[in-house]
């Protein structure tokens, strides 16, 4: 399926315009729009611009909460909980993430559960908001929706693509952003992959007969239809990790895990995370980290490259790539596009405005 260019400017402003006129303030709006073009930016696809036709669903169902702000339920110093209130995600885990930054500059660390939040985006942001600060930021993540990913020897989904991510700030270098989906692959990507009608890799679907398959339609079936799944990476160890942020970016936070009980939405994706926040000059070790830090990555990136291989890359790397590549204009499939356009139909038709359809903006 054919791609277009949209400019990325001017994809931003739309997304600001969409949700200014569906309600929400210019703050909330500016930062979703900021976080889904960014995500776009960087490459990840799945959790960009796309979303926002499931947001706007969600939002018209009266499952996502406009202008919510994250509320502190527990306050124990260096540790937090707060709540989300189904709010926007990209505005509400962002203040979630400040209050946490600031309590990490107080004390040198913070311990920060947010629940109850509506699809909190590319879970790398909040690492690289952190780092901005100078901060080292750990994440356990969990989605409440559909169960998608199978268990690692199993065949229907359980639950979600539940998110690891670590951020590392380094002195005269890009950070470090760790941030990967414990499947094979992020649901988003098999969406993108079958609005572009193509393949995904071997390795990350089952049918929904529990046979290996490429075709992304699997996850996408008819109605009345079943599903397949997505498989954990790397076998059992992704399903352990994945594991792991269920029951502490969840359980151990009184969020909601992946139980049939709590899946009532019909649009929302609703997310729990746990943070760890800390600051590395509390521990007077800062300089010398930094030293080590680099003459390490210079002695990883001096391995002799395999054949086919470009260079040794260090995680975060590929991002900055992509948003110099994006940084005119961003790459959005027809499909996409479509769906797009009929979320502005749909929020001109709720509140008489929108920003009309995006495909207009298409670069010619």
């Amino acid at each position: 399926m054919s791609e277009c260019l949209i400019p990325t400017p001017a994809l931003k402003q739309w997304v600001i315009d969409l949700w200014l006129a569906a309600g929400s303030s210019r703050q909330e709006a500016e930062l979703t729009a900021e976080h889904l073009v960014g995500a776009n930016l960087a490459g990840h696809d799945s959790h960009g611009v796309g979303m926002v036709p499931r947001y706007v669903n969600s939002w018209l169902a009266n499952e996502l909460q406009l202008n919510q702000h994250a509320e502190t339920v527990t306050d124990g110093g260096t540790m937090l909980m707060m709540d989300g209130r189904r709010g926007m995600g990209q505005a509400v885990t962002y203040e979630a993430m400040e209050a946490a930054i600031a309590r990490a500059r107080e004390h040198g660390v913070c311990v920060m559960g947010l629940r109850h939040s509506h699809h909190l985006g590319r879970v790398g942001h909040w690492a690289e908001q952190a780092v901005e600060a100078g901060m080292i930021s750990v994440h356990f993540t969990n989605s409440v929706s559909k169960p998608i990913v199978a268990p690692h020897g199993g065949t229907q989904g359980r639950f979600v693509t539940n998110p690891f991510t670590v951020g590392v700030p380094v002195q005269g270098r890009e950070p470090v952003i760790l941030d990967f989906a414990t499947s094979a692959i992020a649901l988003g990507k098999v969406r993108v992959a079958h609005n572009k009608k193509v393949s995904v890799p071997p390795g990350s679907l089952l049918d929904a007969q529990g046979m290996p398959t490429d075709n992304p339609g699997v996850m996408f079936p008819a109605a009345g239809g079943a599903p397949g799944a997505l498989l954990p990476f790397a076998g059992h160890k992704g399903y352990a990790l994945a594991m792991v942020c269920e029951l502490l970016g969840a359980a151990l936070i009184g969020g909601e895990t992946t139980r049939p009980q709590y899946l009532t939405m019909k649009h929302a994706i609703w997310n729990n995370m746990l943070t760890i926040v800390f600051d590395p000059r509390k521990m007077g070790t800062g300089e010398v980290f930094g030293d080590e830090f680099n003459a390490f990555v210079e002695w990883v990136k001096s391995a002799p490259l395999q054949q086919g291989s470009d260079a040794i890359l260090m995680p975060g790397e590929p991002e900055k790539a992509m948003r110099e590549a994006r940084a005119a204009a961003v790459p959005i499939d027809e499909e996409t596009l479509a769906q797009m356009d009929q979320a502005a139909a749909s929020v001109q038709s709720h509140r008489g405005t929108s920003p009309g359809p995006l495909s207009a903006l298409r670069m010619r």
